[in-house]
């Protein structure tokens, strides 16, 4: 996965913007809901916030607060960077964070959750209810094509393929995974639960 996602970087945005081998991909209403969610994150109230996971920044860029970014991909947070000037981004592990406890009032993670195993998944809760108070999931909502839980095919535009575990989710299931919490946001295409 480390290598996937620093070779896919440059191109990370395109899945969100629509653009790249996304171009032609048929995803009714996905600008719209993409400009729901980041207004739905964007009305959080401000907070000491650890973006887990971060990538390019594209949903970082629109959180409140004094922001710190974490992703292991060099490329991703050189792009982060740019994208959010006043934050700061820190390279390192996801599941074992490098920060002491109670160091942010809020865990935001997108995108990354649904990528772990069980014993992973275990492993991040821990770290999260470690560092922070407040732990936001971001991903994949499951719709009718797809299954929850699929090994996924992926094609880099420079022709490389990679094997990428993946889940979707519902809210309500989400929620009862992470403990308990509420729904923030509940499109076709994108879930995000508060705990």
């Amino acid at each position: 996965m480390k290598a996937y996602y620093e070779r896919r970087a440059p191109e990370y945005d395109d899945w969100w913007l629509g653009t790249g081998v996304f171009t032609n991909r048929r995803r009714p209403d996905w600008l719209e809901e993409t400009k729901a969610l980041t207004r739905t994150l964007g009305a959080l109230p401000p907070a000491r916030t650890l973006d887990v996971a971060c990538g390019t920044g594209f949903l970082t860029q629109h959180l409140r607060g004094e922001i710190t970014g974490l992703d292991q991909s060099p490329s991703m947070l050189e792009l982060a960077r740019a994208k959010v000037p006043e934050g700061r981004f820190v390279q390192g592990d996801a599941v074992e964070l490098p920060f002491s406890d109670d160091s942010f009032e809020r865990l935001l993670t997108s995108f990354f959750y649904g990528h772990l195993e069980e014993d992973e998944r275990d492993a991040f809760r821990r770290e999260a209810r470690r560092v922070a108070d407040e732990l936001i999931v971001v991903d994949s909502a499951l719709h009718d094509e797809v299954d929850p839980v699929e090994w996924q095919e992926r094609v880099l535009s420079d022709g490389s393929c990679w094997h990428v575990y993946k889940r979707y989710f519902e809210p309500d299931s989400l929620a009862d995974e992470l403990g308990g919490g509420r729904t923030l946001f509940a499109g076709r295409w994108f879930v995000a639960v508060q705990v």
